[in-house]
């Protein structure tokens, strides 16, 4: 009977697997977990195939005059919140928290498909600026999704500096432990919204993903779980991880178990396929805890964590923008939140 009930999961798993092999495959995973006391940490992992990519950490005061950074029809904002981000290339806000709490994450999704800018006759925005705009602008998840349904703008897309298209969706999530997808499709806004939506990886679209992890949760971990670096593959991984984690009421034992779940999706570095070049090598993770406000940052060039605690560095209308460098062998581990220095905030990435 053993026998069977194997052959019977290798077979199940066997047509599961040739079904998400046939999707575009991509990189980047975010989790949402809640602790045992009631708080939330978003654990997050940057996968792209440029190891060379500049990345560094950026702390923007409230109160800063914005614009979409895509000509004279860009949409204009002032900076209600204070936030700490990640940069990528120096062109886009890739990851970040601001002072109430709420955190964001761009993640690569080949399907997204933003419209015409010129026949939409609303604002543009950049699409490295999208991300920055929901982190300046909105304290909850609630607030974000009630003004990104009143479609504000037209997100302007471009390729990456090392030539790749910049095409992303959008996680958010709270302190209250809610949830929001964003993502376009087709030229329109699709928005999944709820404290259920705890996994987001990339590639296929979020209802075709969440269709995938239900097709494997009744076969369970324990049994069998598809192994291979595709984004649909890591969903199920980091969607069965998520669940069978316990919630741990110490912060420290909190922290440890997203950083091992983000490390269990990990793509080792350098692993690529000349066949699927949308796989990529994991660069480095972010853990973010909501409740302390404290972001921490894992290397896979420079293994050692550092982290940011937002109640240490000058979030008010008065401060200077800063910057501070990261993988670099000054980045030793621990504390850095004093290291910053003033910059010129970069700007976004446009056609």
């Amino acid at each position: 009977m053993m026998r069977l009930k194997t052959k019977g999961l290798i077979a199940l798993g066997a047509a599961a697997l040739s079904f998400v092999g046939a999707l575009e495959t991509e990189a980047c995973t975010r989790v949402l977990y809640e602790t045992g006391t009631g708080t939330y940490i978003t654990g997050r992992n940057m996968d792209w195939n440029d190891l060379k990519m500049q990345t560094d950490f950026w702390v923007f005061p409230r109160g800063m005059e914005r614009n979409g950074g895509v000509g004279p029809d860009s949409i204009t904002w002032t900076s209600r919140y204070g936030s700490v981000i990640i940069s990528a290339y120096e062109v886009a806000t890739s990851d970040g928290v601001n002072e109430k709490g709420l955190v964001g994450n761009l993640l690569y999704l080949a399907e997204a498909d933003y419209g015409d800018p010129a026949a939409s006759g609303k604002p543009g925005i950049s699409v490295g600026a999208w991300l920055q705009y929901v982190l300046d602008n909105f304290g909850t998840v609630t607030e974000a999704v009630a003004a990104m349904q009143a479609d504000p703008f037209t997100v302007v897309s471009a390729n990456a500096p090392n030539g790749r298209p910049a095409s992303v969706h959008i996680s958010i999530s709270d302190p209250t432990g809610d949830s929001a997808i964003f993502e376009y499709l087709g030229g329109k806004l699709v928005v999944h919204h709820g404290p259920q939506y705890q996994v987001m990886t990339n590639s296929p679209p979020y209802d075709q993903q969440i269709a995938i992890e239900n097709y494997w949760a009744p076969i369970g971990g324990k049994n069998f779980l598809p192994g291979t670096i595709s984004a649909a593959d890591r969903f199920v991984r980091a969607s069965y991880n998520l669940k069978a984690s316990p919630k741990y009421k110490d912060r420290r034992d909190a922290i440890a178990s997203v950083f091992s779940q983000m490390r269990s999706v990990g793509v080792p570095l350098g692993m690529s396929d000349p066949d699927k070049p949308n796989i990529s090598s994991t660069l480095w993770r972010s853990v973010i805890d909501q409740e302390t406000k404290r972001y921490y940052f894992d290397s896979v060039i420079n293994p050692s964590v550092i982290w940011v605690d937002l109640d240490k560095v000058d979030l008010s209308a008065s401060a200077k923008p800063m910057m501070l460098k990261l993988g670099v062998p000054s980045n030793v581990g621990g504390d850095v939140s004093g290291q910053f220095k003033p910059a010129e905030p970069f700007k976004f990435l446009a056609p």
